[in-house]
């Protein structure tokens, strides 16, 4: 078989990006209607239970099990290879879908939650993807590769949603089956277009067990050079996610925006991300540099966020345009600094410590952003806001004291 070249790998892997995620967001728009507006049966009726407690596992389990996979299956390909890991986390997460599917039809909500974990925990190999687009620097560059499989993931989750929407006329069940063939699909593409890989790290007799004990992402925490940007990062995302999931409250409560108006506004704000991921970072990282792109990028999608509630319905489409532009700003970078400093621990550690850290943000936002908009929803934008803002003091306050300037370490 003849070598790979860099461009074809580049493409195998912003291609799976594109439909691995799409796959991740496919059920996205079923599961509301299911159990708060379908048929009363045993899987929306599970031991009697309310709909809505029973919709709100499920919808915990997912990014739960992403979290768990995401700080696992990154280090697992520094130590196995990148390919074998992903086709095999692939296959799984597509049987995933298709065991989802089948509870569906068996209104087995038990086996339906069961499957949403696993499928969340294989579906962690989004870390892979993004390790393997850094792998290709010098021959493609580092931040130019990632800034295109980020574009592809925005893309996914713009198309994952409106391709759910339109496949739930024919029945739940089969938004699932269109799932699992779109991941299994990647894996096909994976096998045949991703070059064959030799294990990146060797590390003797490590067990399988000690691999993710020790290696796991998470652990990364423990490094300081690593927790002082990890840190920022968190408080970046935590702000981003707030405006992500709270934002449409808001449309609503202060316009009466009805759900075609909303999805606009999402594919406003994704069509730019996209735009500025794929056109504008590679100039702006050469005219600005990475630290003074990443503050400007977190002060300023901040300051936006808190301008946001003061917005009339025209005057916020605006804004939107800028958001989007903000967000792939930071996202289109950051992630290339880390793992230019930090690749001796392994780039498969380091891109699933950044995947774990957005799944941990989802989750704690969805509960303190709830708590927040009960004084009302454009306060959890501002809370937003304040977070970015936070971000990029802290980020400030690392550049400004050499001394708690990240340096780099020998890997552990």
């Amino acid at each position: 078989m003849p070598k790979l070249s860099p461009k074809t790998t580049l493409f195998a892997v912003l291609l799976v990006t594109t439909i691995g995620t799409a796959g991740i967001a496919l059920p996205y728009p079923v599961l509301a209607p299911l159990f708060l507006d379908g048929p009363e049966n045993a899987l929306t009726r599970f031991m009697g239970l309310p709909p809505k407690l029973l919709l709100g596992v499920l919808l915990a389990l997912f990014p739960l099990g992403l979290l768990l996979g995401s700080s696992v299956i990154g280090a697992l390909s520094d130590q196995y290879g990148r390919r074998r890991t992903l086709v095999i986390t692939l296959v799984l997460a597509a049987a995933g879908y298709a065991l989802s599917a089948l509870a569906l039809r068996w209104e087995n909500y038990a086996l339906f939650a069961v499957a949403r974990f696993i499928t969340g925990l294989c579906e962690g190999n989004i870390a892979i993807a993004r390790a393997m687009a850094a792998d290709l620097h010098p021959a493609i560059d580092r931040t130019r590769a990632l800034s295109l499989a980020m574009a592809c993931a925005y893309a996914g989750w713009l198309l994952g949603p409106l391709t759910g929407g339109y496949l739930a006329a024919a029945g739940p069940a089969t938004v699932f089956w269109a799932g699992a063939l779109a991941v299994f699909a990647c894996a096909l593409i994976s096998r045949l277009l991703m070059p064959a890989d030799e294990p990146l790290n060797t590390n003797g007799n490590t067990s399988f067990v000690q691999l993710v004990r020790t290696k796991n992402s998470l652990a990364l925490w423990r490094e300081p050079a690593i927790r002082a940007l990890a840190l920022f990062n968190l408080l970046f995302t935590l702000g981003v996610n707030a405006f992500y999931e709270f934002y449409p409250f808001w449309l609503v409560e202060k316009f009466a925006f009805p759900p075609h108006q909303i999805a606009w506004n999402t594919v406003v704000v994704t069509g730019m991300m996209i735009a500025t991921s794929v056109v504008a970072i590679p100039a702006l990282k050469r005219r600005y540099g990475t630290q003074r792109l990443v503050f400007r990028g977190a002060l300023g999608l901040g300051l936006i966020l808190v301008l946001l509630p003061l917005a009339s319905a025209r005057g916020s489409a605006a804004l939107f345009v800028l958001i989007g532009v903000g967000i792939a700003t930071v996202n289109g970078v950051f992630p290339a600094m880390m793992s230019e400093r930090f690749e001796h621990f392994g780039q498969g550690r380091v891109m699933g410590l950044l995947t774990a850290n957005f799944c941990l943000t989802s989750t704690i936002i969805a509960l303190l952003g709830s708590s927040v908009a009960l004084l009302g929803s454009h306060w959890t934008l501002i809370l937003g806001g304040l977070l970015c803002i936070a971000s990029a003091a802290w980020f400030a306050r690392l550049q400004r004291h050499s001394e708690t300037w990240p340096q780099e370490a020998n890997a552990q």
